[in-house]
């Protein structure tokens, strides 16, 4: 049969049902796989990745400029619209190559957090671990020491206690306010005498550190904290650690769903009568978090925000600090979830407004408020589109600054663009034209901004642009991707499909291999990333993907994308998420493929593998147990496979409070008896991210149920997709189960 060769599949119904493919995994698309990312990458793209820095004090700008010939550090004049070099490349080279003891080739200088004066005259940058200024005239370098070591910041699991700040000044300069026996103090700065303004603080119900003084230096706001009595830890055990033989016992503090919070109270004290406020908790009494609090400029009152447990209520709340009233400014709610992790507040300065961000009408939108009656004034911006980050607020001008995506709808409906508004919702204005997705840099004051717009086929240009009216004004860059196609690069297709429900597009990416000869056969490996927060397929020019570009090599299509409970769309799009992460979108990944598949024959619909990491890997295992008759193999890497044992935020936030049966209903453990289809399941055995025990959780009710699978643990490893060791293992599994060939040795490969 030559390179054809016959695979038989067992299908759901249980008949056997065969293909004829060509061979592919061979010892060649190995090679071709492991030495993807060297011939693809961006190294071999030049004038793409301008990232300018605006110069203090004039229409200019540096940015680092890749040549065939090498780096260049260049300074571009909006004035005279020339570009030069921002310093003579050889005298800096000589200079650093003495005074550091290494050589340095002028043309690939590579120096880090370099800061370019007001005029031009100065670089400061880091170098081998110290840091430099450069007096580009003179040629003169000193050395200015070594680079500071930052302190060590706790890990982002861990809540701060808010204990141990130090005296905060008074605005006035002569008091200042502190935390001694779990009470506030206050002390007169001349005289040194103390004063407690609280006495009922105690080891379980402290005062934070964290102090605010009013703006009149007359009152300061603290809030009482009442700490967790018995915070969850979650231990790991490094096996094999580079500094001694005997394994370690790691400890990190790791709050899951349904666990016991802290509960804070605001308070306000006068510091000359001692004059307490302690509010009613009536407002907030059911904390997920409390933020703040925030003195309002005329220091009659104090501003912090409640994020109920559960996520269903949001409150803006302002406490009087004259009559202790507790009342909402803004009160967001919804049936599922407030989508917290969006809120964006914004008090002007008149004291009488703020701008708020809500999805209330099903997409992400700014609405104006006044403060005096907790209602909006008007809506500034709307339509369906999505809000995706207000930059500035220009009340001088009366203008906002933002991003956005779905405007356009010729364009990608996920590609952001940057706009400008009016405070009042009028005269909003794209900057960025043009299609693709953008990322721009404004001047100080705005008055310009470089626009770098990419795709995934299209490469980086850069513009300048007005930032009045986003007219171009002319070329910076444009990429040149000829090194890239010389290399034999392919460029993924954009494909979009409708998902389950027959219309609402699902936007994609479809990568094939280099070599890809339409009158084969393909199998077909998605990677998946899915899940409410964000979105995930690329929507910028990234030629060496490294999800989705060396797996095609192996003799795959791989594909990816953003099914419904992602974010971004809309409201509704991304509610399908709640209480049922189980869902990972896959019936619209399943609809998309179908459609891929009827439109291209290289597809063979009938041989999808599917892998990912974190909550890909909980969703590559969901596809597996819950849809075996159409994805038939399963790579899964430090998968948060139940969500019970994952961290809290993100799945109260989405899975919803208190700990119901819909997070049983969405466990990998509990539907591990429904496997019929190969699966690998990775995991870091220090994973600090999501606690490895979850998938040894799955592993163990694999084997009670007699199911065959295969782990492997990566010693040392934190959260990871398995490291150079599980790329290969993935080539591997995949290669057998796909493709029914036996992969090449692994002292066989030469890449």
């Amino acid at each position: 049969m030559g390179n054809i060769m016959k695979r038989c599949l067992v299908v759901a119904a249980g008949a056997l049902a065969c293909a004829s493919v060509s061979a592919q995994g061979t010892l060649e698309d190995f090679n071709r796989a492991f030495a993807a990312p060297r011939k693809y990458g961006m190294s071999n793209v030049y004038y793409a990745n301008v990232r300018p820095s605006w110069m203090t004090g004039k229409d200019a700008f540096w940015y680092v400029r890749e040549t065939p010939q090498g780096r260049r550090y260049v300074a571009f004049d909006v004035k005279t619209k020339k570009r030069a070099d921002l310093f003579d490349h050889k005298k800096f080279a000589a200079a650093l190559s003495a005074a550091a003891d290494r050589k340095v080739d002028p043309d690939n200088i590579n120096v880090q957090w370099m800061r370019v004066s007001a005029l031009g005259d100065t670089l400061k940058f880091n170098y081998s671990g110290r840091q430099w200024e450069y007096a580009v005239k003179s040629g003169r370098l000193a050395d200015k020491g070594d680079i500071p070591v930052p302190p060590e910041e706790p890990h982002w699991m861990v809540v701060n206690d808010e204990k141990g700040s130090g005296p905060v000044m008074s605005p006035d300069g002569k008091r200042e306010a502190f935390i001694k026996n779990d009470n506030v103090y206050v002390r007169d700065v001349k005289t040194g005498k103390e004063k407690a303004l609280s006495i009922d603080g105690t080891k379980g119900k402290y005062y934070s550190s964290w102090i605010s003084w009013s703006p009149d230096s007359r009152k300061v706001a603290v809030n009482r904290i009442r700490p967790v009595s018995d915070k969850r830890y979650v231990y790991y055990v490094e096996s094999s650690p580079s500094d001694q033989a005997q394994p370690k016992l790691h400890k990190q503090e790791y709050a899951k769903p349904g666990d016991e919070l802290r509960f804070k109270v605001p308070c306000i004290y006068d510091v000359e009568t001692g004059a307490a406020v302690i509010p009613s908790t009536e407002l907030f009494d059911s904390q997920y978090d409390l933020y703040g609090p925030e003195w309002n400029a005329d220091s009659k009152a104090i501003t912090f925000d409640y994020n109920e447990r559960g996520h269903k209520v949001y409150r803006v709340l302002e406490l009087s600090a004259e009559t202790g009233e507790v009342r909402p400014l803004v009160e967001e709610t919804h049936d599922k979830y407030v989508n917290y992790p969006r809120v964006f507040k914004h008090f002007l300065s008149d004291g009488k407004r703020m701008i708020w961000a809500s999805e209330r009408d099903n997409y992400n939108h700014l609405y104006m408020y006044d403060r005096a009656t907790a209602r909006p004034i008007c809506q500034i911006t709307k339509g369906e589109w999505y809000v995706r980050e207000v930059l500035e607020v220009d009340e001088e001008k009366g203008k906002i600054y933002f991003t956005a995506n779905g405007v356009d709808k010729d364009d990608d409906p996920y590609n952001i663009h940057y706009y400008v508004i009016g405070l009042d919702g009028s005269g909003m204005t794209d900057l960025t034209p043009g299609k693709g997705t953008h990322t721009a840099t404004f001047s100080p004051g705005r008055r310009y901004l470089v626009d770098v717009v990419s795709s995934p086929t299209e490469a980086p240009v850069a513009t300048l642009r007005s930032g009045v009216d986003g007219r171009e004004i002319m070329n910076v860059e444009k990429a040149d991707i000829s090194k890239l196609l010389a290399n034999g690069w392919r460029a993924p297709e954009v494909f979009t499909a409708p998902g389950r429900d027959g219309k609402t597009p699902i936007w994609g990416l479809i990568q094939r291999p280099s070599n890809f000869d339409p009158s084969k056969k393909y199998p077909v490996i998605e990677y998946i990333y899915q899940g409410p927060g964000d979105q995930y397929v690329p929507k910028a020019f990234t030629p060496s993907n490294y999800w989705m570009v060396p797996m095609s090599e192996l003799g795959f299509i791989v594909v990816m994308c953003d099914g419904m409970s992602t974010s971004f769309r809309s409201r509704d799009f991304e509610n399908v998420c709640y209480k049922n992460l189980k869902d990972a979108g896959l019936p619209d990944h399943m609809a998309w493929l179908k459609a891929a598949a009827g439109k291209y024959p290289e597809i063979d619909i009938d041989n999808v593998g599917i892998y990912g990491c974190s909550a890909g890997g909980q969703e590559s295992t969901n596809a597996v147990l819950l849809h075996p008759e159409f994805y038939k193999a399963a790579y899964s890497a430090c998968g948060c496979h139940d969500n019970r044992m994952d961290k809290i935020w993100w799945n109260e936030l989405w899975m919803g409070y208190p700990v119901d049966k819909s997070y049983e209903e969405c466990s990998n453990v509990a539907n591990a008896h429904l496997l019929q289809r190969p699966l690998m399941l990775v995991v870091g055995e220090i994973d600090d991210n999501v606690d490895p025990a979850s998938t040894m959780q799955v592993a163990d009710a694999l084997i009670k149920a007699n199911r065959p699978f295969e782990l492997v643990v990566i010693p040392g490893a934190h959260h990871t997709m398995g490291e150079a060791y599980g790329d290969h293992k993935r080539y591997d599994f995949f290669v057998k189960h796909l493709m029914g060939v036996e992969p090449p040795a692994w002292d066989e490969i030469t890449y």
